[in-house]
């Protein structure tokens, strides 16, 4: 369940009571995670996978509520602002057009009230903070342009005018500071609400940046950039049995020579700050890890790209060193190869298996993907947030395959085919496995999330007020003690009984 796709009067999901009441839903639900996409602030395309940075916290999910029971907004300040009129999607241009007025006013009174906690909160955070808040400062500058058009001495950070932008920007680099603060207040808050109920939340980190950000404006010398600050390949992937054409994502590639040259540190820290989010992290794209995909940056497709060697295990042995164990789940789907993995059983971090696979004739992995093959360590979805619903997808493939999943699975009318489909993971050996609330509320493809290589109608979907009816809940419940998957009890409520 994105954090966006939570109901609320403000036109999406944020961290105030909307995360609070989910938590709530998913404790009596029996459940012991809630898996989110990223958080980090989107831009062009709203994907959250495209983020301006690696590190920041998304603005839309600070819950204005909160603000104004903290004194920070009065209620009349962003009550009446329209939000967007279908309560069942995000309107993404009403928040982009309404949230920052609202927010300015929120951090002028932050820096009145709570100068103190907010510079402190800034010297924590100086390694990205400083960098990202000034590359915003100058996105507003120059009309929101990438910062490849942006002057050349400024696209390549010489002293000179960076101090000078930087001083001439001051108000507006403590705004977006401000806003950094709000966010990661508010996230550390419903984290520790989430703990105190038996609610671990898992995190997902893309594994590319995007080339719009300020990860690669500040750090251009950890891609594949050319002495004019252009990527010399882009990220994507070939082409396969859905794509004739490939995916040519766009994102700059790692310079994983130089990465290893300082013991991978840019990730280590990117890596490190994650998990102060989150509990456990889900790596996008981890076959690119082996073998990553290169494009020419002005190819328009991905056809014509090459497969070059990764950072392998010489990168998670670095975190690992440098972090201890953690938590970890393999986004293992893909052009997966013999090196992949090995590398997946070298990490031994679970992989993930995704039950539309199963059935899907063009995959030729399908029985990898059938539950009763799965391992005990690995996690188990219907779809992912890039797939159809589950009764999206029973009604949109090929008959041949909707029948081999009804057989295979039992499914009937009367229990629900989504609920059929759902059965099957929680049924399977799997240590954990994730549904999308989709399913849970039945929804066709109107639900679904994400069509990849698609612009324009994803990451919108919202569920309703009233979607966490105790009812459903209770469903839920008995599906978990029915397949011995009800998180333990505590121990002191063990001695208790």
């Amino acid at each position: 369940m994105a954090v966006t796709s939570l109901p609320s009067p403000w036109g999406v999901g944020t961290l105030g009571a909307a995360g609070r009441d989910f938590v709530d839903f998913l404790s009596r639900a029996g459940q012991s995670c809630w898996q989110v996409l990223p958080v980090g602030p989107t831009g062009y395309g709203d994907s959250p996978y495209q983020s301006f940075s690696a590190f920041a916290g998304n603005p839309y999910l600070i819950d204005l509520d909160d603000l104004a029971a903290e004194g920070l907004l009065r209620p009349e300040e962003y009550q009446g602002l329209n939000w967007g009129d279908d309560p069942a999607r995000v309107d993404y241009e009403k928040l982009y057009q309404n949230r920052f007025p609202v927010l300015r006013r929120a951090v002028e009174r932050l820096r009145a009230r709570q100068e103190a906690d907010l510079a402190a909160f800034c010297a924590r955070e100086e390694d990205w903070l400083e960098d990202y808040a000034l590359f915003m400062a100058l996105k507003g500058r120059f009309g929101g342009k990438s910062w490849s058009k942006w002057p050349q001495a400024l696209r390549r950070r010489e002293p000179g005018a960076l101090e000078s932008a930087a001083a001439e920007l001051e108000g507006e680099t403590w705004f977006w500071k401000g806003v950094q603060f709000l966010f990661f207040t508010q996230w550390a808050r419903l984290r520790e609400y989430a703990r105190e109920r038996g609610i671990s939340i898992i995190g997902d980190i893309p594994i590319y940046v995007a080339e719009d950000s300020a990860d690669l404006w500040s750090h251009p010398e950890q891609f594949q950039m050319d002495q004019n600050l252009r990527p010399t390949a882009v990220a994507g992937c070939p082409p396969d049995a859905f794509s004739a054409d490939g995916q040519r994502w766009g994102n700059p590639l790692f310079h994983w020579e130089r990465m290893r040259a300082d013991g991978y540190q840019w990730w280590v820290r990117r890596v490190e700050h994650q998990f102060r989010l989150f509990d456990v992290l889900r790596i996008d794209h981890f076959r690119g890890f082996e073998s990553y995909y290169a494009i020419p940056p002005r190819a328009r497709t991905a056809r014509r790209g090459e497969w070059r060697k990764g950072p392998g295990m010489d990168l998670f042995r670095a975190l690992e060193g440098a972090l201890g164990k953690r938590e970890i789940i393999a986004e293992d789907l893909g052009f997966l190869t013999p090196a992949v993995y090995r590398l997946l059983a070298d990490t031994g971090y679970p992989g993930m298996k995704v039950l539309q696979f199963a059935f899907d004739g063009r995959e030729n992995s399908g029985r990898v993907y059938q539950p009763h093959n799965y391992p005990k360590n690995c996690v188990a979805y219907v779809g992912t947030h890039d797939n159809d619903t589950a009764l999206g997808w029973l009604r949109s493939v090929d008959p041949a395959d909707a029948a081999l999943a009804r057989d295979y699975l039992r499914l009937t009318r009367r229990e629900g085919e989504a609920w059929g489909m759902m059965r099957g993971i929680w049924a399977s050996p799997a240590e954990l496995a994730v549904v999308q609330m989709q399913d849970l509320l039945g929804l066709g493809s109107e639900g679904r999330m994400n069509t990849p290589s698609t612009l324009g109608g994803n990451w919108q979907w919202r569920a309703l007020p009233g979607f966490d009816r105790p009812a459903l809940a209770r469903r839920l419940r008995r599906e978990m003690a029915l397949y011995e998957r009800l998180p333990a009890p505590a121990e002191e409520e063990e001695e208790t009984t």
